[in-house]
């Protein structure tokens, strides 16, 4: 289905316009609230369900979006609904996760309440990259990942989604299987069924890198990217013949699928079409959706870093963005690295509440909404600096996903208070902090072991 970048209809554009004109005592926090209950109520109508006095789609979907890490028993006394963990689980299972994944997409691209000019020289700046979400053992389920280095086997989905640098947000996310992961692809996904009517810059890593991945970005209206790519013998052909030095040049060179003699003699670009009845990472890293042959052109940079290395970045961005403006660019995309981190650990997604692959779908969408929503207000709240101060200080976003998952479950909480509790919730910011990263396996946290206080 495509979804157009700024999806809310002029009548609804409308309604929030005399919404705020017919009541100026509500909050930004208050219309953020509102436009989420009303995203949600929206978005039921194709849930297809029964539906149930007790427990209503719409609760149970806003039940998820604040729910936190605690026992299901301990969440559902918090938000106050009468209705045992078992009861939860089977009216799950009456909502298909595509529900939940049109709340997050709906009240993401409501324009609304957002700032649309947030961005770097006027273009706004996604970056892609994926994470993984452990979930509790079930060798029954697609998600069941089993090798040599795990004989016992686990779960895990892998979340690809596309996160707007400058407006903190979560713009859209593919989920696929562990086994079957291919963050290219559901990168190609997401550009495809989306239209961006304002100019976007996608910046990705490494594992990104590859011929049908520039193409499709190079076709798409108002989209722009900026692509680190290998420095060494693993590199693309045209790139490695390149001397390793600092240059800023124009590569043009010829993909083709064919390896006829004109072909070798014009040195096309060969990639091999793999005629394998089931897709796997050969067939993934080999794909082509375009004619052949096909003329690509890109501008190719490269710079030294302060240790020595050199690294390289393609990029479909005229002259008119500098060196010094790459190189902040693809600064920025550690931005989405910290985003998983807020997601997993501030937003709650370490620890879910179910076990089946579409509950833990389910809950991802909740958690970004969570997060969308969470940083929505975040953006509205003053925070006030002090005058002799040695650092400069910002909003604590853990604590400020607590109180807006709390804002959801008590209508007695008004908007304002909420900000004005984010607001005396901050933390300093320490420019230039650098620690290697701790890279090790995470397992999950196992349901008999949540806290119950």
């Amino acid at each position: 289905m495509e979804r157009l970048e700024n999806r809310h209809n002029s009548g609804a554009q409308a309604a929030v316009s005399e919404e705020i004109a017919t009541d100026n005592t509500l909050s930004l926090a208050d219309l953020h609230k509102r436009n989420l209950e009303r995203t949600i109520a929206n978005s039921v109508d194709i849930a297809h369900t029964a539906r149930s006095q007790k427990l209503p789609p719409e609760k149970l979907i806003n039940f998820l979006i604040a729910a936190e890490g605690g026992p299901l028993a301990k969440e559902l006394h918090r938000a106050g609904i009468d209705a045992t963990p078992a009861a939860v689980s089977q009216r799950r299972r009456q909502i298909p996760p595509d529900v939940f994944r049109k709340v997050f997409l709906d009240f993401t691209s409501s324009s609304a309440y957002s700032q649309p000019n947030r961005g770097y020289k006027g273009c706004r700046v996604l970056a892609c990259d994926g994470t993984a979400v452990n979930m509790a053992r079930n060798p029954n389920a697609p998600s069941f990942v089993c090798n040599n280095s795990a004989p016992r086997g686990y779960n895990q989905l892998h979340l690809s989604p596309l996160f707007d640098i400058y407006d903190r947000t979560y713009f859209d996310a593919v989920i696929q299987p562990a086994p079957k992961k291919d963050e290219p692809g559901a990168l190609v996904e997401m550009v495809k069924r989306n239209r961006f009517n304002r100019r976007t810059i996608i910046v990705l890593d490494r594992g990104y890198e590859g011929y049908n991945v520039m193409a499709h970005l190079m076709n798409t209206p108002n989209v722009y990217f900026v692509l680190r790519v290998k420095n060494n013998r693993s590199a693309m052909r045209e790139i490695a013949r390149l001397p390793m030095l600092e240059l800023d040049c124009d590569l043009s060179f010829t993909i083709s699928t064919t390896q006829t003699n004109e072909d070798k003699r014009n040195r096309h670009i060969y990639l091999p079409q793999p005629k394998k009845s089931k897709p796997g990472s050969t067939t993934r890293h080999a794909r082509w959706d375009f004619p052949s042959p096909y003329n690509m052109q890109l501008r190719i940079v490269r710079f030294q870093l302060d240790n020595g290395n050199f690294e390289t970045l393609a990029t479909s961005l005229p002259r008119s963005f500098t060196v010094d403006d790459l190189k902040e660019i693809y600064h920025q995309r550690w931005g989405i690295e910290s985003s998983f981190r807020s997601l997993k650990y501030s937003a709650g997604l370490i620890n879910l509440h179910g076990k089946r692959d579409d509950f833990v779908e389910q809950e991802i969408y909740a958690a970004l909404t969570a997060f969308n929503f969470t940083s929505r207000i975040v953006q509205e709240v003053v925070v006030r600096q002090p005058k002799d101060g040695v650092y400069s200080y910002t909003v604590n976003f853990k604590m400020a996903v607590a109180l807006c998952k709390e804002f959801l479950n008590d209508p007695d909480i008004t908007g304002g208070a909420v900000m004005q509790e984010i607001g005396r919730n901050t933390v300093p910011i320490r420019p230039g902090r650098q620690d290697e990263r701790n890279l090790r396996a995470k397992g999950f946290g196992w349901f008999t072991y949540r806290i119950a206080a």
